[in-house]
């Protein structure tokens, strides 16, 4: 028999399951259904390895569920509109869609994917995802477009949307409104400037991190309890270099152990800013415009970045004596999560999703979720409790789904879409009404701006499910699982939670599965770092059974490193499993499928075998594939491999010695016992065990693919713990033997004497000198063996 090759092997099965429909969903079955809401890959680049990593687990649980006999709902999508794929675009090809017109941009998005798409998708192909590549969506495709608008119209009816001039944050380098969950805290160094402010004759220092936010000075705050500025309570200060006042109020947000103690309010430079401006009904000064750049309040400074500003306004602030020290610190500042900058606060006209009244209610929510692992819960009861802004769901972007929003050119009055009319484009399409409901007018505006990415990626259950028809629809809502990655739980798994709750009122899925972190040594994987390992290669090298298998070996929610060694490992098992299906297809030959009566190491055997699959079902059950995999594994190098076929072998090549019914049921314990053992490896390595099983098994078996075939049962009557006790020692015996001619640097065929203490052991006596190379064993008080 030739070697396995398992780049052709991957190629081959792969196309077949594609061709062949094995893992599509049967919309006539009668079997209950398993519905998993696949995440959808951010088009962005190529999978990475924590993608490989996590799908691959996700693809563990619905290859153990479809061969449980589950018709499995397992659809495939793509995150494609949005902020990710401009970024790429605009990387990709060398321009800013700023500067190119909105149509020819949008243009450029639209013909990118159609090249890219098929390349992005073969990356998950390629790792043997089973998903039902005929039931497949785009976030940006009419059907998602149409579900997303659907979801703004229902919310806006249910007053739950809103839009409003307010501070929000906003990134100057993708020129955008954020969300809170779009924000990350990173800690960066900063200085603290201790600058002059007058009062009077008099000076008072405070320590800012932002001297270019002078010019957007509306107060300054100390906490009423702080004696040192007491007696400046309703005085005004003469913000320096601009020379304008502003009051001096109290506040118990200021810190006095922060700085100097006394703290200037600037709109806007953070949340306690905004929250201060409010309370105390201040001005609102806006100093940086929404690409970053200083605006005319600014004066000298005008037209700067703020980088610069902030560099000008220190060396002036320096020639006017109006700086007296600086001090290096580390601070956290919130940065954007889809490029590191540093987010502003900015007065614009945004729209939001309202639920800060709802963090009770969320609570509740998240708690009806069965979370694998449980203690992820944590991390999103943390978010809810941690929250302090409304959704926003505004970009000031371009290539994503547009708002289902005109306005009165006259009045400004936001005219809805109707329902009928989804998917809309309010560049280019008309609304129904012919006047304005409030003014009359007859001209009518488009919302310039697109529904954020997560608005519609949290809407994922409908766009897949809605591929069905109305009946099947209801049978398929709410799902049985959501399998994710933990960072974004706030992201994802949050904000889809809250669409369900808003929309339907019910929880979108039954149970959620969390993946966790791949890291390299210890530290997580970037290109800045060049600690990158790309997933490509590694199935360019070693296969995809090989990396499935290690990521096998994490638990689900575990942050894990990626050790070469653990795919090489799988590699060998790949090795092992053909090696041991050589040795075995050669003496099944004229394997007659009849049982019959078993020798006494045989019935051990399929004892060991009975508790395996009991095991193994039962961490499958839980999502702990890792254990599952541990535990067969296991079973196959040592149990199998390393005892059961060396015991066997005598029976197998000498017919005549032992007898044919000795030879048979060691045939029918092989067939069975390998077989098994393939099927409780396939949701894990499913390339090289339907290799097998196409090759071999097939013939009695009759599935189509190891993949449809039953899910190996317990056999609950199959029980004999004094059996399985004297197998076990029997086994130990062999292991000191073995021991025994390795401590003394001899061959394991060399011929030994036996001396048994246990006269129980008599069941094996002819197994156990074959396997030994006994010339002869007696029995007596003492285990012992010489030469």
């Amino acid at each position: 028999m030739s070697n396995y090759n398992s780049k052709e092997s991957e190629k081959k099965w792969q196309e077949f399951w594609e061709k062949n429909k094995i893992f599509s969903f049967n919309k006539k079955s009668k079997a209950p259904i398993y519905s998993i809401d696949t995440p959808p890959p951010t088009v962005s680049g190529e999978m990475h390895i924590g993608h490989a990593c996590s799908y691959s687990q996700q693809d563990f649980i619905a290859r153990y569920k479809r061969m449980s006999g589950f018709n499995l709902f397992f659809p495939f999508g793509t995150d494609d509109n949005g902020l990710p794929t401009e970024r790429l675009v605009e990387k990709t090809y060398g321009i800013k869609a700023k500067d190119m017109p909105r149509n020819d941009f949008i243009k450029l998005c639209i013909d990118f994917l159609k090249k890219e798409l098929p390349r992005f998708v073969q990356d998950w192909k390629n790792i043997g995802i089973s998903c039902d590549w005929d039931i497949k969506y785009s976030t940006i495709d009419a059907h998602s477009r149409k579900i997303s608008q659907w979801s703004f119209l229902d919310l806006y009816k249910k007053g739950r949307i809103y839009r409003k001039d307010a501070p929000a944050m906003f990134c100057p380098e993708c020129k955008t409104g954020v969300a809170q969950v779009e924000v990350h805290d990173k800690e960066r160094d900063s200085m603290f400037n201790d600058i002059i402010f007058k009062v009077g004759k008099a000076d008072i220092i405070i320590a800012t991190t932002r001297p270019e936010l002078l010019p957007a000075c509306v107060a300054i705050f100390y906490h009423p309890g702080d004696s040192r500025y007491k007696h400046l309570k309703g005085k005004k200060a003469s913000v320096p270099l601009f020379n304008f006042e502003v009051p001096i109020l109290e506040d118990i947000r200021a810190d006095p152990k922060k700085g100097t103690g006394i703290v200037m309010c600037c709109t806007f430079g953070d949340q306690t800013d905004m929250e201060w401006q409010k309370a105390h009904n201040l001005p609102i000064k806006i100093a940086i415009t929404e690409d970053g750049k200083m605006k005319d309040i600014a004066g000298n400074y005008k037209g700067l970045t703020i980088r610069d500003a902030r560099k000008e306004i220190i060396e002036d602030l320096k020639k006017n004596s109006l700086l007296v020290s600086q001090k290096p610190i580390k601070h956290v500042v919130n940065v954007h999560e889809r490029c590191g900058t540093e987010i502003e606060f900015i007065k614009s006209k945004q729209w939001f999703v309202k639920y800060l009244d709802l963090k009770q209610d969320m609570l509740k929510w998240g708690s009806e979720l069965v979370w694998y692992p449980n203690y992820m819960k944590h991390r999103y009861s943390n978010w809810v409790r941690g929250l302090q802004w409304d959704w926003l769901i505004s970009n000031q972007r371009y290539f994503g789904v547009s708002f289902p929003v005109w306005y009165c050119k006259k009045c400004n009055e936001p005219i809805i879409a109707e329902e009928k009319q989804l998917p809309v484009d309010p560049q280019k399409d008309k609304p129904l009404i012919s006047k304005c409901p409030k003014c009359s007018s007859n001209e009518f505006i488009p919302e310039n701006d697109i529904l954020n990415t997560w608005f519609t990626s949290s809407m994922t259950p409908q766009i897949a499910i809605q591929l069905m028809d109305k009946e099947m629809q209801k049978k398929l809502f709410p799902m049985n699982l959501r399998p994710q990655a933990h960072e974004i739980i706030t992201f994802w798994l949050f904000n889809t939670m809250i669409k369900s709750r808003l929309h339907f009122g019910k929880n979108p899925w039954k149970e959620a599965a969390i993946s966790g972190f791949v890291t390299l040594q210890g530290e997580k994987m970037s290109k800045s770092k060049g600690n990158i390992i790309r997933p490509q290669e590694v199935l360019e090298k070693y296969g995809a059974d090989a990396l499935r298998f290690w990521a096998a070996s994490s638990k689900l929610g575990e942050d894990f490193d990626y050790q070469e060694k653990d795919i090489v490992t799988g590699q060998k098992t790949i090795v092992k499993l053909w090696n041991a299906y050589s040795f075995i297809s050669m003496h099944l030959k004229d394997f007659d499928h009849k049982k019959p009566k078993l020798e006494p190491i045989d019935q051990w055997l399929l004892l060991k075998l009975n508790s395996l699959v009991k095991e193994c079902t039962g961490y499958f059950d839980k999502y702990e594939y890792s254990f599952a995999k541990s535990k067969v594994e296991n079973f196959f190098w040592n149990t199998f491999c390393d005892y059961y076929l060396e015991i066997v072998k005598d029976r197998l090549y000498n017919p005549d010695k032992r007898g044919k019914e000795s030879r048979k049921s060691a045939q029918y314990t092989l067939y069975n016992t390998f077989l098994t053992t393939l099927k409780l490896f396939a949701p894990i390595m499913p390339h090289i065990t339907e290799e097998i099983y196409n090759d071999y098994f097939i013939k009695k078996e009759k599935d189509k693919s190891i993949h449809i075939s039953k899910w190996p049962e317990q056999d609950k009557k199959l029980q004999d713990k004094k059996l399985e006790k004297l197998g076990d020692k029997f086994i130990s015996v062999i292991k000191e033997i073995r021991q025994f001619k390795s401590k003394n640097n001899k061959s394991l065929k060399e011929p030994v004497t036996i001396v048994l203490n246990n006269k129980d052991l008599k069941l094996f006596i002819e197994d156990l000198k074959a396997v030994s190379n006994a010339n002869k064993i007696d029995f007596g008080n003492k285990f012992e063996v010489s030469f």
